[in-house]
């Protein structure tokens, strides 16, 4: 347990030290286990650096944790990549729960056997729960075994340390921007920030305090959107922490403002008057009738107590990497997208210093590893759940996600469902992990006794397509297994007795549903042309060779947009131009014969990588990004510019420029790419496009269409950029719509451009995926639509409904409408409008 009490931890070896962002090893460098130092060893002997308990000696010996009699936790760990010795080399001197004292020798190791096998001998001395405590080094040069090294002081005495010896302390305040406030994943978000920097770095709200490495403790404050926190960071980099912080409180990431659709607003269900009905609340629509299928938690039986501490400790140590690793496998599986934010953000609960803290002091007390893990995600939860936050409240679902993860792991349970064919999943309440399962099972619908249309199982119910209902009240628990259900999701009832005339209603609506769906699949493979013979491509926006392979089945004539940034991001270091080429042919390879656009890095601002240092930007959008990084940093584009010169075959690659704003740009890439291909014996070389995302491209598109082969519209930029509305912004995201008039213009211009020089236009901006808006792209001239994958079949199937003159006239009359709102009317009347009109549907302004 954490006393008030000051420790001072004395060197456990002797050579010199290193500051820990220094060891040449990510996990440690990065601060991810905690702050603390490093040691070259001169010496083979590891001593105790205080006084206190061993409370988790590894099985291969090369790493112990102590506590300290403050509650204070110090891992040492000896050498980097020394867990592939296996033991080889070490002789532990101590047991686990082994009450020691300073200067007491711990482990011996092998100098000359570990120098040989491992990646350095360099030990690191981490404070595990360093959330509770400051660390104040006492030299930073070289030390004697046994000397001074650390003052480790809880946090309650943080007041008396000047700041001359740690930095300065800043304070700022905040208004919290993200969608329902601090859940799980901008808790997650605030954490990484914090991470990025040596300062401590403190959440205050309401009297309360949480440090900002627990998202259990962030989330417990129950900040709610647009409430005001303060920041208060202390340390030699607090300046800079304040406000990379302040700028994460205060903006919205993206698609927070869409995490529910409109049928969700009912927020309660209607009371159960009518029999055999259970009201509820949609969290996902559609219609679905199928046998009830049970879904039941672990419940853990009565537990005795006396355990002995190490065996649990160790019980829960490798129950938690199991499950870490299960979630990193998912993490790969994801990719990208809601799905990997969900299990990103509980792969950082499972590091919670608040949540394991508190199941290791439960086990210290006596209590099987189990039960103390269950105990503690128990308290958490009921402390979400005892805010006045709705969706904060709904959080609490990840963390009872966790908690039977790690479960089935210290049990040894595995999860193998039999259920039957068009199942309706009933469950008190199913989590994350639990959808990822039913994954492999033919499960036409969900309904939960709890929940929430905003929970995480609920975006990705609607992700699949599944009809989820939330909310329906315990009597959902007393249905029986086999029972035939209806989930009629957008009325947000669940008909728990329908007869035989109801399931047949049912059973055709959604086939009809089913067959217009496998109508546009089974036609997907085949071009799109309108009525009148014009020819639309329809490609696919992917991140991936593996979401490319995926599209090319779904009938995509292409790829328009493959995004490079997924093989620079999560890591801590650039790919090398090698890594780069097998990614880029992989895509290509996986694309059969078609066209694959690839876009040069866009990152900077607002999307900072690790290894690439750039200065805070107060507009970050407006800051280096796209080209203008690749002009201040050339080796870095010059390097992915040789990687796609060297792909094959050149005439299947497309590079498009990101951010582009004036004609000398292009030049000068171009320039650049010849001299490149040169160099590399290259004559013939991919095409060469401009991505239209800023007003000014589209104002000189004839300009750039000289010396451009394409041009490919981000409608999401260019709406942003021309509304003077920032995209993330909570309260004008439902605002920034790019069917607004002065976007339809700005589309017309850059068609008229490209025309003009024979160059053709597509659209890779999200307005591409809406079938609402492909009779207008159609009508201002765009002959390529790069959509969504799974949305490839349903805008061709669109196109081929269209009469591109149709189009052309019902577009012009489109600009001179006042809104956006204005414009998906006139959209949705011309969507409904007779097969063959010679009219258009508008006479006069709505």
């Amino acid at each position: 347990m954490l006393n008030n009490k000051n420790i001072t931890l004395h060197a456990p070896l002797e050579g010199p030290l290193l500051p820990l962002d220094q060891v040449p090893d990510p996990v440690f460098a990065g601060g991810s286990l905690g702050n603390g130092i490093a040691i070259d060893p001169l010496n083979d002997c590891l001593q105790a650096p205080c006084a206190g308990t061993v409370i988790h000696l590894a099985k291969t010996l090369h790493a112990l944790t102590l506590r300290a009699d403050n509650g204070a936790e110090i891992l040492m760990h000896i050498g980097l990549d020394s867990v592939q010795l296996q033991g080889r080399g070490f002789e532990a001197l101590v047991a686990n729960g082994e009450r020691v004292e300073r200067g007491q020798p711990l482990i011996r190791f092998d100098l000359d056997l570990v120098a040989q096998h491992c990646t350095s001998l360099i030990t690191v001395i981490i404070l595990s729960n360093s959330s509770d405590y400051r660390l104040l080094p006492r030299t930073t040069r070289s030390v004697t075994l046994g000397a001074p090294l650390l003052d480790v002081i809880p946090n309650a005495d943080l007041g008396t340390v000047k700041a001359a010896s740690t930095g300065e302390t800043v304070r700022a305040s905040a208004r919290v921007a993200h969608h329902g406030g601090l859940h799980a994943r901008p808790a997650a978000l605030l954490r990484q920030t914090a991470q990025g920097f040596s300062s401590h770095a403190e959440l205050h709200f309401n009297g309360q305090v949480a440090a900002l490495n627990s998202l259990v403790a962030i989330m417990g404050l129950g900040v709610g959107e647009q409430d005001e926190v303060d920041i208060v960071c202390s340390g030699a980099d607090s300046a800079a922490a304040l406000q990379a912080l302040v700028a994460a409180v205060s903006t919205a990431t993206v698609g927070e403002q869409h995490a529910a659709p409109t049928v969700s607003s009912l927020s309660k269900p209607v009371a159960n008057l009518e029999p055999g009905i259970l009201n509820g609340v949609c969290a996902s629509p559609g219609l679905a009738s199928g046998p009830l299928a049970r879904l039941d938690a672990i419940r853990l039986p009565q537990d005795s107590g006396g355990h002995p501490p190490g065996p649990q400790h160790q019980a829960l140590d490798d129950a938690l990497a199991s499950v870490k690793r299960a979630i990193e496998a998912d993490l790969q599986q994801l990719q990208q997208g809601d799905a990997a934010a969900i299990f990103a953000a509980h792969l950082a609960l499972l590091d919670d210093p608040s949540l394991v803290d508190a199941a290791r002091q439960r086990i210290d007390q006596g209590t099987a590893a189990s039960h103390a893990w269950s105990q503690a995600i128990d308290a958490q939860c009921a402390i979400l759940k005892a805010l006045d936050k709705p969706l904060l409240a709904e959080r609490a679902n990840d963390l009872q996600d966790l908690q039977q993860r790690v479960l089935r792991a210290l049990l040894g349970e595995t999860r193998e469902l039999d259920l039957p064919p068009s199942a309706i999943i009933v469950a008190h309440e199913l989590t994350p992990s639990d959808l990822l399962l039913l994954d492999q099972h033919a499960v036409a619908g969900l309904c939960m006794v709890a929940g929430g249309a905003t929970s995480h199982v609920a975006i990705l119910a609607r992700a699949r397509g599944l009809p989820c209902l939330v909310a329906l009240g315990t009597d959902l628990m007393n249905l029986q297994a086999g029972q035939v259900l209806v989930v009629d999701a957008d009325q947000a009832r669940l008909e728990t007795a329908p007869d035989a005339e109801r399931l047949a209603q049912v059973a055709q609506l959604r086939q009809q549903h089913q067959q217009r769906r496998a109508e546009q699949q089974a036609a997907a493979q085949s071009s799109a042309q309108t009525r009148d013979g014009r020819l639309i491509e329809v490609a696919a926006n992917v991140a991936s060779a593996a979401e490319a392979a995926q599209a090319l089945r779904q009938g995509a004539d292409g790829v328009g947009l493959l995004r490079t940034e997924f093989l620079f991001v999560d890591r801590h270091t650039a790919p090398d131009e090698q890594e780069q080429r097998g990614a880029y042919q992989a895509v290509l390879d996986a694309m059969a014969d078609r066209p694959v656009i690839i876009r040069t890095i866009d990152v900077g601002g607002d999307k900072q990588l690790d290894y690439l240092p750039l200065p805070h930007e107060a507009n970050p959008v407006l800051g280096l990004r796209g080209i203008r990084l690749g002009q201040l940093r050339p080796e870095l584009l010059d390097q992915q510019l040789r990687a796609l010169l060297q792909v094959s075959p050149q005439r299947r690659c497309r590079i498009m420029l990101p951010m582009v704003s004036e004609v000398d740009e292009l030049l000068a890439i171009r320039q650049r790419l010849d001299h490149l291909a040169a160099e590399l014996g290259i004559s013939q070389r991919a095409e060469l496009g401009v991505m239209i995302e800023v007003p000014a491209a589209a104002l000189l598109a004839e300009r750039l269409a000289e010396h451009a082969d394409f041009f490919s519209i981000g409608t999401n930029d260019l709406s942003q950029y021309t509304l003077a509305m920032d995209r993330d912004h909570a309260g004008l995201a439902a605002r920034v719509d790019a069917l607004h008039p002065a976007l339809l213009r700005l589309i017309e211009l850059t068609c008229q451009g490209a025309a003009r020089h024979g160059r053709w236009v597509g659209v890779c901006g999200a307005l591409a995926s809406d079938p609402l808006a492909t009779a207008v792209l159609v009508g201002l001239g765009v002959s390529e639509l790069s959509v969504s994958a799974p949305q490839v079949g349903e805008i061709k199937a669109r196109v081929r409904q269209l009469d591109s003159r149709e189009c052309r006239t019902f577009s012009q009359q489109l600009l001179g409408l006042s809104s956006a709102r204005a414009v998906r009317q006139a959209c949705q009347d011309f969507a409904v409008r007779p097969t063959h009109p010679r009219h258009s549907p508008l006479s006069t302004e709505q």
